[in-house]
């Protein structure tokens, strides 16, 4: 015995031992993940955080090292939603690689019943598991107490209580994983017999004393008085939505300006430490420009960010879903689509993922065909930039700021035209299988301020890099195509303007030689079909280059409204206000154009990311081209409609 022991470690030595961490949504086991492997992975206080296994690795000891998986939550081993059968596919894989593994069934300690009957159920399929009593905190503060020994004893599973958020435990939780992977053998596992839910609930009224009302229960019950009462619910939630973009363009104003001079600033100097010419220029007003323009708006996106951070870590998500449902399944969807439809304001991706909590076919489907069509955060430079043309920062309505409530009714009219679209679909997509909807609600808790900010710098910083690499690359390619044509074009104009040196001269040059460009003929080229829409030839050029990345838009603006301009002494919105038509010298950005460039982006389909993504969640492109088309109709369409409306 000895020596199989030795021989066991040896190889436990070489990353031969994995942990899975299993539990019920909401049990923490994803902040138990964090404290193991450092990752940092999204949490949050709401069923469905984690819709695909992650994984990291964990030093046990010195001599024993492990991989961690993360799995989806899940209520039991009998698989509904597409998380869920992530769960237990992987639990039944019959894996050949030679790793020891241990399941760390994850509990939440004031809701033992339930997760102990998933232990239960974990303990079938003959493996070695440990229960980890997390959120014991929480126990201890509804002043339950709880023999966890006892328990251990009578289901014959080693128990560590613990608090995962802070790490509380994490040392006899190594111990235990080093005892229980020497101690049990095959033998202990194959005989080991599963206890009841009538046992279960026997261990719980024996070793489980509760001394009084749950003070977390009690607060919880109290704050849901009020918020999922049917009318003032609903009225919060809208509450909630109006300060959050009034807060968006409040609190991001002198961020941003003191970003905009800065890279106005920095653009100068790099423009005098490099002789003039091509290198120079496009540096300056390629590269340059089209970065400034994108990363002017990170305070918006952040702050966009923290919002819903802290939405989803005090609980209160959890909430809108159950309020929602009732509302949402007369169009085809259920409280569960709440998740993924709110996530798509901050990207659609892993909100289409998400979606994956959704146990109806037919419900997921169509949560995933609609949930583009919420603003996500890629559309905040774009709105911004618009609104800031039309609005002036300064108008108000009553004491509220006008750019904010336009802002708000971009997402809501996104919010809106999803639901109606889901209800027409319905009709559409035939299936005949049951719709339930079944989620925890987890108690309130304070922000957890460590996990929120950690969650903000990732979404901003792969938003930065993210878009950074796509506007970069971009606007390389648009600098190149503005900055040469064909060369008769170009030699013409320079021999038409070669004796004139005043300054109106040179920016007619400028003009002239963009549009001569290649840049400038592909743009010609598309603009009868965009100019019914109020769009001239840069911004159908700022279209196309939008399906890289809806957030391109203004990189592309940057660029082609940067060429040619020598000093660069103005921001892209001053550009901007200042163009004009040539054939009829009024503002190109005018109301009516920014009204339907904006419903335009509010509706279209310009991100190959998430056709990507559809194209992998629905098993092919027949979804994702009907969704690409209805998109782009209801676009077109509806850009139209309002630039009629407001000419």
């Amino acid at each position: 015995m000895a020596d199989s022991s030795k021989h066991l470690m040896a190889d436990t030595n070489q990353e031969k031992l994995r942990l899975i961490l299993l539990g019920n949504p909401n049990s923490g086991k994803t902040s138990l993940f964090n404290k193991l492997t450092g990752l940092n992975q999204r949490v949050g206080n709401f069923p469905g955080v984690t819709v695909e296994k992650k994984q990291g690795s964990f030093k046990v000891s010195d001599q024993l090292k492990a991989e961690v998986i993360d799995l989806p939550g899940t209520y039991g081993l009998t698989a509904v939603s597409e998380d869920e059968r992530v769960a237990l596919n992987y639990l039944q894989e019959d894996r050949t690689d030679g790793f020891e593994e241990i399941i760390l069934v994850v509990a939440d300690a004031t809701n033992l019943k339930r997760n102990l009957l998933l232990l239960e159920e974990v303990r079938s399929l003959k493996k070695r598991c440990i229960l980890v009593l997390n959120m014991m905190d929480v126990a201890q503060q509804n002043d339950l107490e709880i023999d966890h020994e006892k328990i251990s004893d009578q289901l014959a599973v080693p128990i560590v209580p613990m608090n995962a958020r802070i790490g509380k435990g994490l040392d006899q939780l190594k111990n235990a994983i080093e005892i229980h992977l020497n101690a049990t053998n095959k033998n202990d596992l194959e005989q080991s017999k599963s206890v009841s839910p009538i046992a279960i609930q026997s261990l719980l009224n024996k070793y489980v004393i509760k001394k009084g009302e749950s003070k977390s229960s009690r607060l919880t019950t109290n704050i849901d008085k009020l918020l999922l009462h049917p009318f003032l619910g609903f009225a919060i939630f809208l509450t909630i939505l109006f300060l959050l973009f009034q807060a968006i363009f409040s609190w991001s104003t002198i961020p941003m300006d003191i970003i905009d001079e800065g890279f106005m600033s920095f653009g100068q100097w790099v423009s005098e430490q490099i002789p003039e010419g091509v290198l120079n220029d496009l540096i300056v007003n390629g590269v340059l420009a089209g970065l400034g323009g994108i990363v002017i708006f990170i305070p918006q996106i952040a702050l966009l960010f923290l919002f819903i951070a802290v939405l989803e870590d005090t609980g209160y998500l959890a909430r809108v879903s159950f309020m929602m449902d009732k509302l949402l399944r007369g169009f085809g969807l259920n409280g569960r689509s709440v998740i993924p439809l709110l996530s798509g304001a901050a990207c659609a991706v892993p909100a289409i993922m998400s979606a994956r909590i959704i146990g109806n076919k037919k419900e997921r489907l169509l949560t995933i065909f609609v949930t583009p069509l919420i603003s996500c955060s890629a559309r905040i430079p774009v709105y911004t930039l618009l609104i800031a043309l039309v609005i002036p920062a300064e108008e108000q309505i009553w004491s509220f700021n006008l750019q904010g409530i336009v802002m708000m009714f971009l997402y809501l009219i996104g919010f809106a035209t999803a639901i109606i679209t889901a209800f027409f679909l319905k009709k559409i997509v035939k299936s005949n299988e049951r719709s339930h909807f079944i989620m925890e609600m987890p108690i309130y808790r304070k922000p957890r301020w460590t996990n929120i900010g950690i969650t903000v710098f990732n979404k901003v910083k792969l938003f930065l890099f993210e878009a950074g690499k796509i506007i970069i690359a971009v606007s390389i390619l648009l600098w190149a195509l503005s900055s040469y044509g064909p060369s008769n074009e170009m030699e013409i104009l320079e021999e038409k303007y070669s004796n004139l040196t005043d300054e109106d001269s040179k920016t007619l040059l400028n003009t002239e030689k963009l549009e001569a460009s290649y840049v400038g003929h592909i743009g010609k080229f598309i603009e009868p079909a965009i100019k019914p829409l109020g769009f001239d030839w840069k911004i159908g050029i700022g279209v196309i280059t939008s399906f890289a990345a809806r957030e391109v838009f203004v990189g592309t603006m940057a660029t082609l409204y940067s060429v040619g301009d020598e000093d660069n002494s103005e921001s892209i919105k001053e550009k901007m206000e200042k163009a004009r038509d040539p054939e009829t010298g009024e503002k190109i950005y005018s109301k009516a154009t920014a009204y339907s460039l904006m419903i335009f982006y509010a509706f279209a389909l310009q991100c190959m990311a998430t056709l990507a993504i559809v194209v992998k969640e629905t098993g092919g492109w027949k979804w994702p081209l009907i969704q690409l088309t209805y998109m782009s109709l209801l676009a077109y369409l509806s850009s139209l409609l309002v630039y009629q409306l407001f000419v």
